[in-house]
Formats: structure tokens, C-alpha cells, sequence
């Protein structure tokens, strides 16, 4: 048994059946819909979220209440000597600031990982660690590396609706309304704070073209020293468009062929309340122990 334990969250895109897989932890992320409490995953499948999404229901996301994680540390360290935590973007919640506190009354067992990754970029992040633990890393290397190199990475995400943006405030019921009107497609853009936006497309077409022009402009540039040496890889993910993302699937691959993707997975569902059904999403990241 190893003497490190991994736990990361559903925002990883990890499913709980895959972590019993893995050997990991995988917090399911909470959230209320017209009120009442769900948790990623464990309460509510995807195909029952987005029904519920589909008829206008009031959706609020949430994290971890502090007796949760310091009972899930507690019980783990009776079985382990050290715990790596890999919790979503500080960037984007209070999760891993809070976790950090909390992490705190044992003692350096707890080692909360800030890297400020989401979702696909997230899962890679666990995934060097698991391999880190193999080569006998400790809980401290591995915190330390996963820091370091955090910002080795871009995400794209394209919106299929601008309605949720509204709801959550991020933008206008204007913009939101011209926008659906003419059927704009915002690109969002995120390399581990919050998103901003990229681009705008009239088209699914036309929006995987500037993610695709963007990403190799990045590996010529940000990127062109972990692409020489092998360390690059791609991933996608989704909201509800599994078709869609197979399409651009196809076109990254033979934009990138030398270049492994690794992963293709729903977005978690506490994303998609602010993003909402349609939404495809790329993501360039580094792992040092592929």
C-alpha cells in the first residue's frame, strides 16, 4: 500500500467509479438545484442534471463544508503516513484556500496542492502525482512540482449559450439577449484564474479554427520547450455534446498528431451551471512524467 494517499475533487472530471479504479479520492462536488442539495456523482447523474437544467431550475454551486475534508483527512491518515490534496483552481473558488486552513491541524500530513488547474488540466495534475508516488516522491516533492508548473497550461472552452453567463451576473441581459439573437459563440480562456473571454465565433466551424490558430501559436511560443521534449499533451471536455466532441476529436488530432490526448471527459456539473448545456472545451497541458 502506498504510504501517500491522492484525493482530488468531481471538478477533475473523475468519476467515482474511476477513482476505485485509480486507488484515489474523489470529493463530489456540492450544489443546490431550486434549493436542495446534490452531490456530483454520487446523488444526481449527468443526464439528470442537464434534465433539470433544461427547465429553467434555479442552480447555485457550493463546496465542502470544513467538517467534511477534516473528517476525509482524518480517516485516511489511519491508513496513510501522508495525504495530497489536488482541490480546483483557487482562481475560480474558495475551496483550496479554505482546504489550506484546514489542512492545518495536522500536522504537514495534509499537503493542499494550489496549482490552480480545472477540470482536464486538473486530472493531469493527478495523474503526475500518482506517478510521482510511484518513483518515491514524497508528499512535500510532490506539492512543491505540481505549484511549479501549474501554469503550464491553457484551456479554451466555447459556449453554446450566453444564458448562464447571465444568470450568474458575469455579464448583461442585453449582451446576453444580442448575443442569443445572433447566435454567438464566446471562447473563454483560462491558464488557472478565472475565465475571460478569448474570442467570438458565429459558428461551431469557426470557433475550433481560433482555438486550433491559438493553440499552435502557443506551442510555438509558451509551449515550444515542453513540445521538443515530449512533455505536451491535449484534452477535451464537454457539457452534454458528446457528438460535438467526438467532431473535434477528429480535427485536433490531425491538427496535432504528434501530440498524445489524453483525456476526453464531461465537465464536471458544478462547471456547467455556470456554462450550461453545448459547451466544448481544449486544453494544452505539461506532465513531466508521461
Amino acid at each position: 500500500m502506498s504510504k501517500i494517499a491522492v484525493v482530488t475533487d468531481s471538478n477533475s472530471g473523475i468519476t467515482q467509479d474511476e477513482a476505485g479504479k485509480m486507488g484515489i479520492v474523489v470529493i463530489p462536488m456540492p450544489f443546490t438545484i431550486d434549493g436542495e442539495e446534490y452531490l456530483e456523482d454520487i446523488s444526481i447523474s449527468q443526464e439528470e442534471f442537464y434534465d433539470k437544467l433544461n427547465i429553467n431550475t434555479e442552480v447555485m454551486t457550493s463546496q465542502p463544508s470544513q467538517n467534511y475534508l477534516e473528517e476525509l483527512f482524518s480517516t485516511l491518515l489511519k491508513d496513510y503516513e501522508d495525504v495530497v490534496y489536488i482541490p480546483m483552481s483557487s482562481g475560480l473558488s474558495a475551496t483550496c484556500e479554505n482546504a489550506i486552513k484546514y489542512a492545518e491541524k495536522f500536522s504537514g500530513h495534509v499537503q493542499v496542492v494550489n496549482n490552480r488547474r480545472i477540470s482536464v488540466t486538473q486530472r493531469e495534475s493527478v495523474m503526475e502525482a500518482l506517478s510521482m508516488i510511484e518513483s518515491g516522491k514524497s508528499a512535500e516533492e510532490i506539492k512543491t512540482h505540481l505549484e511549479n508548473t501549474g501554469e503550464k497550461n491553457s484551456i479554451y472552452i466555447m459556449l453554446d449559450t450566453l444564458k448562464y453567463l447571465k444568470k450568474g451576473g458575469r455579464i448583461s441581459s442585453a449582451s446576453a439577449l444580442l448575443g442569443d439573437m445572433f447566435k454567438l459563440k464566446p471562447i473563454l480562456f483560462s491558464n488557472g484564474g478565472a475565465f475571460e473571454k478569448f474570442a467570438v465565433a458565429f459558428t461551431i466551424e469557426q470557433g475550433k479554427r481560433k482555438i486550433i490558430q491559438k493553440l499552435k501559436q502557443e506551442i510555438e511560443s509558451k509551449f515550444a520547450e515542453d513540445m521538443e521534449k515530449g512533455r505536451l499533451v491535449i484534452s477535451l471536455a464537454h457539457t452534454n455534446s458528446k457528438d460535438k466532441i467526438e467532431k473535434v476529436r477528429e480535427e485536433i488530432q490531425k491538427s496535432f498528431p504528434n501530440i498524445p490526448l489524453h483525456f476526453v471527459d464531461p465537465l464536471s456539473l458544478s462547471v456547467a451551471c455556470h456554462i450550461g448545456s453545448g459547451a466544448l472545451a481544449v486544453a494544452l497541458s505539461v506532465n513531466y512524467y508521461i
